[in-house]
C-alpha cells in the first residue's frame, strides 16, 4: 500500500497524518505530565473509571466570513456516563470557560455535538478544551489548521447531504451541525414532555454502502442539565409515511436543560468518518 505519513508536535500535542491513496487519516494523541494513566488505544474497553477526551472534528467557514469549530468527544467508558459541570474540570480557554460544550457525557464516541463560532480574524489562534474525569486530565487544541477543514453540509464525492429535522410539520429545516437553540419548552417534574420532530433525507448513499434503514434514525439524549432525564424511547421509530417521530422525556429535577436530537442517514455514526452526513440540534427545556 503506497502512501506517506507526517508527524508534528504542537504545544505538547502529537498529530500523525497519513495519506493513503487519497484518503487522509488523522490521529491525535494528548500527552500530559503528572496525570493518571490513561487507557491505551489497545487496552481492553472498561465499563467505568476511564477518561473523557474532546474530539475535534474540524472547521468550516460561514457565509459571513467567520468560522465554526465542530467538536465531539470520546468517553472511553463502555457504560459510565458522567456529569462534568462547566468550570475547572470542563473548560475552554481562552475566553471561556463556557463556550457551549456538553456537561453530560454519554459512553463512547459522540460526533459533532456542538460548535464554537470564532471571528474571521481568528487566524492562527488556538483554543483548548480541558476535561477532567475520573482523576484523568485530557486537553485538545481547536484551531484553523488546514488539515482539519471539513464539509459537514455535503459530501462532495457523492452529493449526499445530512437529514433534515423540523420541529413543526411545515417548519424550518435544521441540517448539519447545531447552530443555536432550535426550540424551547417548559414542563414540570410531574409531567412527561412530549418531543416530536419530523425528519426526512435525500436518500443518497454510496454504491458500496451496506444495507441500512430507509428512513433516518433519530436519537435523543441529555446534553446539559442539573438532573436525570429519562426518555421512554431514546431512539423512537420514524413513521415512514410522514417522517414524524415522538418520544417522551421525564425530568427528575427542576432547572434548565439542553437536550440533543441527532439524525443519522445511511452513512451512520460520524458519517463513516467523512464528517458528513448527520444532523444535531439542541432544544432548551425549563423544568419547574
Amino acid at each position: 500500500m503506497s502512501g506517506f505519513s507526517r508527524t508534528s508536535v504542537v504545544s505538547g500535542f502529537s498529530r500523525t497524518v497519513i495519506w493513503l491513496t487519497g484518503v487522509t487519516l488523522v490521529v491525535s494523541t494528548v500527552v500530559r505530565a503528572a496525570q493518571a494513566p490513561a487507557q491505551l488505544p489497545l487496552d481492553p474497553v472498561r465499563e467505568t473509571g476511564q477518561s473523557v477526551i474532546g474530539a475535534y472534528e474540524g472547521w468550516y467557514q460561514n457565509p459571513d466570513g467567520s468560522y465554526s469549530l465542530l467538536v465531539g468527544y470520546f468517553n472511553r467508558n463502555q457504560k459510565e456516563t458522567l456529569d462534568i459541570p462547566v468550570g475547572p474540570n470542563n473548560r475552554i480557554d481562552p475566553g471561556g470557560p463556557d463556550m457551549g460544550q456538553p456537561t453530560y457525557f454519554l459512553p463512547r464516541r459522540q460526533w459533532g455535538v456542538f460548535v464554537i463560532k470564532v471571528p474571521k480574524d481568528f487566524g492562527k489562534s488556538t483554543l483548548t478544551w480541558t476535561l477532567v474525569a475520573n482523576g484523568q486530565t485530557t486537553v485538545i487544541p481547536l484551531n484553523l489548521d488546514p488539515l482539519w477543514i471539513v464539509a459537514p453540509f455535503k459530501d462532495v464525492a457523492i452529493g449526499n447531504t445530512p437529514p433534515s429535522i423540523r420541529f413543526d410539520a411545515e417548519g424550518d429545516r435544521h441540517q448539519g451541525p447545531p447552530a443555536s437553540i432550535s426550540r424551547s419548552y417548559m414542563t414540570s417534574t410531574s409531567r412527561p414532555l412530549a418531543l416530536t420532530v419530523w425528519v426526512d433525507d435525500d436518500g443518497v448513499r454510496a454504491p458500496e454502502a451496506r444495507e441500512r434503514p430507509k428512513t433516518p434514525t433519530i436519537t435523543w439524549s441529555k446534553f446539559r442539565g442539573p438532573g436525570q432525564v429519562t426518555f421512554d424511547k431514546a431512539q423512537p421509530a420514524v413513521d415512514e409515511k410522514t417522517g414524524a417521530v415522538t418520544t417522551n422525556a421525564t425530568f427528575a429535577s427542576a432547572g434548565e436543560y439542553i437536550l440533543r436530537v441527532q439524525a443519522n442517514d445511511a452513512t451512520g455514526e460520524g458519517g463513516g468518518g467523512f464528517q458528513c452526513c448527520w444532523t444535531n440540534a439542541h432544544v432548551k427545556v425549563v423544568v419547574k
